[in-house]
């Protein structure tokens, strides 16, 4: 009994970590390779340190705000 409620908090507690790096964005990299393996097949996807370098051009390029 005390494996079943030890493997279920375990559980609990992967499930908690893998919302907690999806809303904070830290898997966004992961999620990244699974889109470029799924949409463009035979394409070399962007390493981790480009793809990082692509999302702060993206983010900080640009107004962001109206006046």
């Amino acid at each position: 009994m005390m494996a079943g409620l030890r493997s279920a908090w375990r559980g609990r507690i992967v499930a908690g970590w893998h919302w907690l790096r999806r809303a904070t964005g830290d898997d966004a990299y992961e999620r990244y390779l699974e889109h470029h393996t799924l949409k463009h097949p035979g394409q070399v996807p962007l390493s981790r340190e480009a793809f990082y370098r692509e999302s702060l051009n993206r983010k900080w390029s640009g107004v962001s705000r109206c006046c």
